[in-house]
């Protein structure tokens, strides 16, 4: 068996999820992780598969055979886990610039993000338009964990932390 990351975009409309899940299954293959979205009329999906090797050109003719699918794919191999994960939702104000500020203060102590979940909304009561993250990070070290807190708080006055686990 052999593991693949694939990416998938298609215009996004009802059975997709069943119709690559089918694909995927009768070309022997085992659906491990994936992340999927619908995002402003497009369906986007990311998934972690394992084919078996004699399998694989198969899967992809059977998955670009899906009306207006477009995918790419990397061959990957099981990675050594990080030390400690954290998870939080970040909200602040929106505004340009603060995806790069997030990311570079992570970064700067050199940890891991392993997943990153943004929504763009509007205040109910006040109108004031609001980012809002759920991020998972991968720590080397338990020490990064209170730097890091420090680190997002300084970008300023309206980032509010709520952890989610560790």
């Amino acid at each position: 068996m052999l593991r693949y990351l694939l990416t998938l975009q298609v215009p996004d409309r009802k059975g997709l999820v069943e119709q690559i899940a089918q694909a995927v299954s009768r070309h022997g293959g085992n659906w491990l992780d994936s992340e999927l979205r619908h995002i402003d009329g497009i369906f986007a999906a990311i998934l972690l598969l394992e084919v078996p090797s004699q399998q694989w050109d198969e899967l992809l003719e059977s998955l670009e055979c899906i009306d207006g699918l477009t995918l790419t794919f990397s061959k990957t191999s099981h990675k050594k886990s990080p030390l400690l994960r954290l998870s939080f939702n970040l909200v602040a104000y929106d505004r340009p610039g603060l995806v790069l500020d997030i990311s570079n203060k992570i970064n700067a102590l050199g940890i891991n993000i392993e997943q990153f979940s943004s929504q763009y909304e509007t205040a109910g009561h006040t109108g004031i338009a609001l980012f809002r993250a759920t991020i998972s990070l991968g720590l080397t070290d338990e020490s990064q964990e209170e730097r890091l807190t420090e680190a997002l708080y300084a970008i300023g006055d309206d980032v509010v932390l709520d952890k989610l686990s560790r």
